[in-house]
């Protein structure tokens, strides 16, 4: 099999299904992810030296070397000026497999994606932190695209990114943007963050907060006057707060909560739910941090939140339940695929 030729192949059918992914594993045909479902490719299964092959191909020789010696390798892949991907390659049961994430080439408005107006509020704040959480492959990175993106149309400031790896591509409008990458650029983010305070940055996009020293790092920048950005691994806003929180040691943890209560601006949680024309659409849970929700983060009472964002919609705070049950009402989404989302079914029922 001639790799390189192979390998166009898949990411052109990868283009051409407008799928978010691409899986190359020994023992089984390539597979594509289509909303949300998996979708095996016409052909053969593949053998552990085809996969190989593939996986390779898509690396050089220095990257071959750090992925031979790691195990694991994460970077960004740039196919004929028409696609970039996300890429990691990793190994199982001692073979070489590849997990290839599609980041289109246009950044979409907040309205293409179909996402709440509201969200365009985080854009008009000039310091504070935006946390963008959810699940793994359910559309943060590129909701915090077009975040960053209406920032760079709509303002003169100076934004740093830090990602691992770059995923879009940002054209400077009326901002200016420096886009750094791990390994490539810096060699952590938690060392990236502190030389932002350095460049003279307004706004700071924090591709993943992995550790404390991040964590840490991105509150006192949002503190110091700049707007920073970030995601997080979390299935809701309190939960956010517990994770950042429960990173450091009891004798830290009341000062990040301290921190928090000043500086948060607010959380966006976000699943991607199919919808009835086939796709899959956003559904968003938004916390602001208002004064009642300052207070229980600076007195650890956070598990009152979801009690606070169900009641506080004219302050412009939303539910994921009452997310879902718009989708429902406007006939986008089916209950049974709004109920899968739900933590609170009955609540879910009742909104419906």
């Amino acid at each position: 099999m001639e790799y390189q030729t192979y390998l166009k192949q898949l990411l052109e059918a990868t283009i051409k299904n407008n799928a978010s992914d691409l899986h190359i594993s020994q023992g089984h045909p390539p597979v594509l992810r289509i909303n949300r479902e998996l979708l095996c490719l016409k052909g053969d299964r593949l053998g552990a030296e085809d996969a190989k092959g593939i996986s390779f191909a898509l690396m050089t020789e220095e990257q071959i070397k750090s992925f031979e010696k790691i195990k694991e390798i994460d970077f960004s892949y740039d196919f004929e000026g028409r696609a970039r991907f996300r890429v990691n390659i990793f190994y199982q049961t001692g073979t070489v497999s590849a997990a290839l994430r599609l980041v289109p080439e246009n950044i979409r408005t907040m309205e293409e994606l179909n996402l709440p107006t509201r969200l365009h509020q985080f854009c008009e704040y000039t310091q504070g932190f935006v946390l963008i959480v959810g699940p793994s492959s359910h559309g943060k990175s590129t909701t915090l695209a077009a975040l960053i993106d209406e920032i760079n149309h709509t303002r003169a400031n100076h934004i740093i990114t830090i990602e691992d790896p770059i995923e879009y591509i940002f054209k400077d409008d009326k901002s200016m943007i420096n886009q750094r990458e791990l390994h490539l650029d810096t060699l952590s983010f938690a060392q990236a963050l502190k030389s932002t305070f350095r460049e003279d940055p307004d706004v700071i996009m924090v591709g993943e907060m992995r550790d404390p020293e991040t964590m840490a790092t991105a509150i006192t920048a949002a503190e110091t006057g700049h707007l920073v950005f970030a995601t997080l691994h979390t299935n809701s806003a309190a939960q956010t707060i517990h994770r950042i929180v429960d990173n450091f040691n009891g004798d830290q943890q009341s000062q990040i909560r301290a921190q928090l209560a000043s500086s948060l601006v607010g959380i966006i949680s976000q699943r991607l739910v199919p919808s009835t024309d086939g796709r899959v659409v956003p559904a968003c849970e938004i916390m602001l941090n208002t004064p009642a929700i300052s207070n229980l983060i600076r007195d650890n009472k956070i598990y009152e939140i979801p009690l606070v964002i169900e009641t506080s919609s004219e302050s412009g705070m939303v539910s994921m339940n009452r997310s879902l049950s718009e989708l429902v009402r406007k006939g986008i989404v089916t209950i049974e695929n709004a109920s899968k989302y739900s933590s609170n079914l009955r609540e879910l029922r009742k909104l419906i």
